[in-house]
């Protein structure tokens, strides 16, 4: 189910650029199988940023944040995330963000991202007066080969700038410097990837929505469908959710305007007719869900841009947190409930893991017959000490204790009524309680509703090929997939170096 075939002959040739892009990529690989290329070099960043004090990459917790992530049903987890405290060897900067890769090799895409964003990020962007001497030894040595964007590219950045500028609103002068510096350092690491050794980026890719907090300086960048919320109190202290970026999806009039006049083409499929997907201009593929990303190489011709949409909030003593995640928690939840899982979690440091399992709760409700999408969250706590209210909630009156155990309470049934005792988990969400039914195994519902996953043609139609070996997005609800399929001619490039290797 979550794959589209191209309905078009095999007959037909792919323009010459892509297939000499394919040539240069997979000459890469070869180097690097032959121990060439910059594999080793990444190795050491990574392996000397393990080691970087203050900044966390897996399910954990600090003072000032929390993080957990979760691996869906479809394989591999292609989520990461990153906490890095005293960005920029000051005090008062943090450093987060939540990469949600697709594709064949997302994880990698992903995971390569995070460790080479917040590098790029600091090489451009050095505060205070100090420039040369920010940063541990491994910031200086990689700033000093980063090189600089051609005319080209500049041009791209200035005209995406115009076009989702803010008129003559003012910002402080923070804003201008780190805004530019996370276009130079998101076009950076794209480029890398292009010429990346050992990953293949022309059909895997990732989103990426990561912010830097500076005292009361709050400034997001956006590239993709991840999302970040801002739990803050209104007027009437009453605990509200804030949007803080915009999902930068294929439906959005400025995206698709871009991607058309790039020749790229724009549609929803039959079968999921609210997801607009970005396709190649002669053929059914690849069908990406977002309109930015990193990688995703075949189509960055097309209208695919990797320049983030950046904004800038001014913190205030009301603000209560920040809640980065990957569409696996915003296809579930709502904004809203997210705030109210993250406000009534039993301590900081469980309140990204309380998110994720409520979101895999309401995954399993909402699409029954798909498979959970990997989840991952960083929560980034604003004031030092948790507010009254929140702390009032947290614990309880032992008179509502004592409600709730009363609520939980089975009452006996005549066993002359012939009726079934039916129980719902519930789990709090703020101040509301939702209610859980039963969750109905994936081996009953297959065989009990098997209409509901077969459709009149459309995509239900493409499955019908016979190509087994070719990779395809996972069964389930296509509207969770961010890739649909992969060009044919990766798929017979693969084939054919497959029968080589067997001879």
């Amino acid at each position: 189910m979550g794959m589209c075939i191209s309905t078009e002959t095999s007959s037909k040739r792919w323009p010459p650029e892509m297939r000499l892009s394919r040539r240069k990529q997979k000459g890469k690989e070869r180097t690097a199988e032959r121990g060439g290329g910059a594999a080793p070099a990444v190795d050491l960043v990574e392996e000397e940023l393990n080691h970087v004090p203050r900044r966390m990459v897996s399910s954990g917790s600090s003072h000032v944040a929390c993080l957990h992530t979760q691996q869906g049903k479809k394989g591999t987890n292609q989520d990461a995330m990153v906490v890095w405290e005293d960005f920029a060897s000051q005090n008062d900067s943090v450093f987060c963000g939540v990469f949600d890769g697709h594709g064949p090799y997302g994880h990698f895409v992903a995971r390569n991202v995070r460790n080479s964003f917040p590098l790029k990020l600091l090489a451009r962007w050095k505060p205070g007066n100090d420039s040369e001497n920010t940063g541990p030894p491994l910031l200086q040595q990689n700033g000093s080969l980063l090189g600089s964007m051609n005319s080209e590219e500049s041009a791209s950045i200035h005209s995406v700038e115009e076009e989702w500028s803010d008129g003559d609103e003012k910002f402080p002068e923070v804003y201008v410097p780190l805004k530019r510096a996370f276009r130079k350092a998101c076009k950076l690491v794209d480029k890398e990837l292009k010429l990346h050794p050992t990953i293949d980026c022309f059909c895997s890719g990732s989103t990426a929505v990561t912010l830097v907090k500076q005292g009361h300086d709050l400034i997001i960048g956006n590239i993709g469908d991840s999302r970040a919320v801002l739990g803050t109190r209104d007027d009437d202290n009453h605990l509200i959710a804030v949007q803080l970026t915009v999902d930068l999806k294929p439906n959005l009039p400025r995206e698709a305007e871009r991607i058309q006049k790039c020749k790229g083409r724009v549609f929803a499929l039959q079968d999921e007719p609210d997801v607009s997907r970005v396709w190649l201009p002669n053929n059914d593929s690849p069908g990406l869900a977002m309109a930015r990303a990193f990688g995703d190489f075949c189509l960055k011709d097309y209208g695919l841009i990797s320049v983030p949409d950046v904004s800038y909030r001014r913190l205030t003593e009301k603000d209560e947190f920040v809640i980065l995640a990957t569409d696996g928690i915003w296809d579930a939840l709502s904004n809203k409930e997210a705030v109210d899982i993250v406000a009534s979690a039993p301590s900081r440091s469980t309140a990204a893991r309380a998110l994720v399992d409520c979101a895999v709760r309401s995954w399993r409700l909402k699409y029954p017959t798909s498979k959970v999408d990997d989840c991952a969250v960083v929560c980034l706590f604003l004031n030092n000490a948790p507010s009254e209210k929140l702390e009032k909630h947290k614990q309880p009156s032992p008179e509502k204790q004592e409600e709730k155990q009363q609520e939980h309470v089975i009452k006996p049934v005549p066993l002359a009524q012939n009726s079934t005792l039916e129980r719902f988990d519930t789990f709090s969400a703020g101040c509301s309680e939702i209610e859980i039914e039963p969750v109905i195994e994936e081996e009953e519902i297959s065989h009990k509703q098997p209409e509901k996953s077969q459709s009149t043609r459309s995509l239900a139609e493409c499955i019908l090929m016979s190509d087994e070996d070719e990779w395809s997005a996972l069964e389930g609800v296509t509207r969770v997939n961010s890739l649909l399929s992969l060009p044919r001619f990766l798929l017979r490039d693969k084939k054919s170096s497959s029968r080589r290797k067997s001879l």
